[in-house]
């Protein structure tokens, strides 16, 4: 395995255990919900084949953190209200294929009329789709249908009695993506203070692996800012959250800037030829980075970072790097887009930033 493939293939499988380790408790919730939903509905309630009972709370509570109680209501509603239209169908006119086309509709449209959601209309259709197609699965006129009513009432007490800092996902994701990228830049500056075109490949492979946790980190942030728009609990939150889906742009903008700069680094140590003075500020905005990450982690404000950033942007002058070539140069006049960017994630006014670097 060739040195890129492999960085690539720890990124991913480093990437997969942070998704894991975010998703193990929702995960466990889920499937406890689904088995106690079962055991109430066979041996409370007596249903041979309560099949509907876990499926409804697992497809209402799902694996993610991000657990707003309408959109878990949304899921649950829908999925009784498919299962109710499928098994009413069934015992009265049969399964077939035009039964199956009637009680799409019927179903998607009593879930319209109910609600504006997307969700509870698909899981509406989708489970109407199972009564129809397997009419023995599970049984009696309305058996199936109140297995999917406890199964949604056991995913909204779930959520209802297990409240999330809705904050608490995109702070995670924001200081992995900021780690990401200070692993970027520190590859980078160890490979132009060396010469070593293979540390700056390692750089530039790193850069491209993280875009899916960038994406990620986009998603749930932006997930997250609308859910404070709607949720009382959230609304208090709604002025970090818009903020964290402004630093999400801005790393996005950062992260390629990395990529860019390794990229354009390549040349300058083709031939083993060392850019000490690129090397010294690329490693100075790492660290920066590396505090900018733990500070988002931890919610406080990184006024250390900042401070940093500003004092390396006073800096990257590139007459500075003149000794080590114009390619070198031209590594720091990168080097200034990427820093501004960083710098307004770490809470520094646009114009703050460019008014900070040298005069060209």
């Amino acid at each position: 395995m060739n040195a890129s493939l492999r960085i690539e293939v720890q990124e991913r499988a480093r990437q997969g255990w942070s998704r894991v380790r975010a998703a193990w408790f929702p995960v466990v919730q889920a499937a406890a919900a689904g088995a106690i939903a079962y055991v109430i509905a066979h041996d409370v309630l007596g249903h041979p084949y309560p099949f509907f009972a876990p499926v409804a709370s697992w497809v209402a509570l799902g694996f993610s953190r991000n657990r707003e109680v309408r959109r878990v209501a949304e899921l649950a509603v829908g999925v009784a209200i498919g299962v109710g239209a499928g098994d009413l169908v069934v015992h009265v006119i049969g399964s077939g294929w035009w039964q199956m086309a009637l009680v799409l509709i019927a179903s998607a449209l009593v879930a319209r009329f109910l609600d504006r959601g997307l969700m509870l209309t698909t899981q509406a259709g989708v489970q109407a789709i199972v009564i129809v197609g397997l009419p023995t699965a599970s049984g009696g006129p309305v058996g199936r249908w109140i297995d999917a009513l406890l199964g949604g009432a056991m995913a909204l007490a779930v959520t209802v009695l297990t409240p999330t800092d809705v904050r608490r996902r995109p702070r995670e994701l924001a200081r992995g993506v900021l780690r990401d990228l200070g692993r970027v830049l520190h590859e980078l500056a160890r490979g132009l203070s060396t010469g070593s075109a293979e540390r700056v490949e390692d750089a530039l492979v790193r850069g491209r692996a993280s875009q899916p946790a960038l994406d990620e980190w986009l998603d749930a942030t932006r997930y997250a800012h609308d859910l404070a728009r709607v949720s009382p609990a959230a609304r208090r939150h709604r002025a970090e959250l818009a903020r964290l889906v402004e630093c999400a742009v801005l790393t996005d903008r950062a992260v390629r800037n990395s990529r860019v700069l390794a990229r354009r680094a390549g040349p300058v140590v083709e031939d083993g030829t060392a850019a000490p003075t690129v090397a010294r500020d690329v490693e100075r905005v790492a660290r920066a980075v590396d505090e900018l990450a733990d500070a988002f982690g931890s919610g406080r404000d990184p006024v250390r970072a900042r401070t940093d950033l500003l004092a390396v942007a006073h800096d990257l002058d590139p007459h500075a790097a003149a000794d080590e070539g114009w390619q070198a140069q031209s590594l720091v006049l990168l080097l200034r887009s990427l820093v501004v960017d960083v710098l307004q994630v770490s809470g520094a006014d646009p114009s703050q930033a460019h008014d900070v670097l040298p005069e060209l």
